[in-house]
């Protein structure tokens, strides 16, 4: 007998991915860009530099340069900020980052959520997907890669 797919909380099937995926920010711009799920991570982060924090009618807009693509050059960001937190690198190092609010696409699941600011400089990927967003119904097969579909042939 064929066993029910899982669901979330909610009763939405989960979805599939792989411990590499590509990920879109529409409220940035950003399409198809590469990202590592990483269950070990609490909060999702997006490479960033020159962070500058600004504000707007009354607001926290929180202003960096991210980078796409290998080969392309920095382009600046604006995004709502939403505080500053405490957060353990994957070297132990205690650092204070901003976080933002964007919307995230991966998938047919679709949220709006936390991103830290990060210097990913020598990482690999340019995004983190962190357990938070995970649970917004997602089943991770650390074996596989590129689930939803390949990234460009240029970035990979």
């Amino acid at each position: 007998m064929p066993r029910s797919p899982l669901r979330t909380k909610v009763g939405r099937e989960l979805v599939d991915i792989g411990w590499s995926e590509c990920i879109d920010l529409p409220d940035l711009g950003l399409h198809r860009i590469k990202a590592k799920i990483d269950t070990g991570a609490a909060t999702s982060s997006i490479h960033a530099t020159r962070v500058k924090p600004l504000m707007i009618d009354g607001q926290l807009v929180v202003e960096f340069w991210f980078r796409a693509h290998r080969g392309e050059p920095a382009r600046k960001y604006r995004a709502p900020g939403v505080e500053q937190r405490s957060i353990k690198s994957s070297n132990g190092a205690i650092e204070l980052r901003y976080v933002i609010e964007t919307t995230m696409i991966l998938g047919s699941v679709r949220w709006k959520g936390h991103m830290t600011l990060a210097n990913r400089t020598t990482m690999t990927f340019p995004i983190l997907i962190g357990r938070r967003a995970l649970r917004r119904g997602f089943r991770v097969d650390c074996a596989r890669k590129w689930v939803l579909g390949q990234p460009e042939m240029t970035d990979r």
